[in-house]
Order: C-alpha cells, then sequence, then structure tokens
C-alpha cells in the first residue's frame, strides 16, 4: 500500500524540527508532536498495519528506544510478538550483542538470546523512527540474523538520505521509509 500524498504530509507536519539539538548544527527530528497528533498518529499506524498485514511476520523488533513505540503498537495490531533490541545492559537475561561506532566512539545494542525461539526462522520486521548513518539499525539487523531469525524488513518513519544510512542495512533486508528526507 503506497502512502497519499496528503497523509506523508498529515505525518511530516506533525514532525517538529528542533535546532542545534543534541549539540550545535543538528537538526532534531521530534517525534513527540507526531506522538501527541491523534490523526497523524492514527495515519502512520494505520498506513503501516495496512502495509505489513500480508507480510505473515512472525514478530516485530523495535530498536530503542523510540522503535518501541511503533514496534509494540504495531505488533498488537498485527497481533503477533515485540522483540525490544536495547542498549547494552538494559535486558535481563542472557544477550547477544553487537558492537557499532559512532562518530565519538562504540556503542552496543543486544537482544535476548531466545527472542525468537518460539518459531524457528522467525520473520521479523525490525522498526525505528529515524535512520542517518545506520549504525545502529545495522547492529541491530546483525544481531536478529545472529539469533536464527530472518530479517523480511526494516521500517524507518524517516529516512534522512543524505546521511546514506540506509544502504548499509539493506545489505541484510529490504528498506522501507514512511518519509524521506
Amino acid at each position: 500500500m503506497n502512502l497519499s500524498k496528503e497523509d506523508k504530509q498529515i505525518i511530516n507536519d506533525s514532525i517538529r524540527d528542533i535546532q542545534d539539538f543534541p549539540k550545535k548544527g543538528i537538526v532534531f527530528k521530534d517525534i513527540t508532536t507526531l506522538l501527541n497528533n491523534k490523526e497523524a498518529y492514527q495515519v502512520l499506524m494505520n498506513h503501516l498495519e495496512e502495509r505489513y498485514k500480508t507480510y505473515d511476520l512472525d514478530y516485530i523488533a523495535g530498536i530503542d528506544a523510540r522503535g518501541f513505540i511503533f514496534g509494540a503498537a504495531l505488533a498488537d495490531r498485527l497481533k503477533i510478538g515485540f522483540v525490544p533490541i536495547r542498549k547494552k545492559g538494559k535486558l535481563p537475561s542472557t544477550t547477544v550483542c553487537e558492537k557499532y561506532e559512532l562518530e565519538y566512539g562504540f556503542d552496543e545494542v543486544e537482544v535476548h538470546l531466545d527472542a525468537f525461539k518460539d518459531i524457528p526462522n522467525a520473520k521479523v520486521l525490525m522498526i525505528d523512527d529515524l535512520i542517518a548513518t545506520g549504525g545502529t539499525a545495522n547492529a541491530a539487523a546483525k544481531l536478529i540474523n545472529n539469533v536464527n531469525a530472518v530479517l523480511v524488513e526494516s521500517c524507518f518513519i524517516m529516512n534522512l538520505t543524505f546521511l546514506n544510512g540506509s544502504e548499509a542495512v539493506s545489505k541484510h533486508a529490504p528498506v522501507y521509509s514512511v518519509l524521506e528526507i
């Protein structure tokens, strides 16, 4: 299902730009104004539900932390499980970690080793609010594949195309973005 130009505009208009956050020169895409706009959030979630209802997914994997908001809601709508991909040290059971590079160092994301154990070769949709350089999403995609699940697609509400982050992630599975910025 394609999102109409009008619906894309409703979603786009609900996202606020914050200048110089978290540091000077960065324009932060603030989704809190999308979340508290009932019309925009409903347009977005209706679109995602319509797009993914025929994918025969087993799980949605949401990337810490804003991916949880969209992923858990979508998993509920599709009546499937939700799996959080968290920053290192936040999950209580045995985990698998993946390190990735930041502009100022390294970070890690992790998932429970048994997150997808109930369904062999589970079909997973990975979701997050935004893809920029792709470091976190690329690491999360590797994690999903490392725990014997199948990454079907990676979904982002916004793709900052000028940073080319979706290129690395697309090596693992197709990438879909609601908005190209």
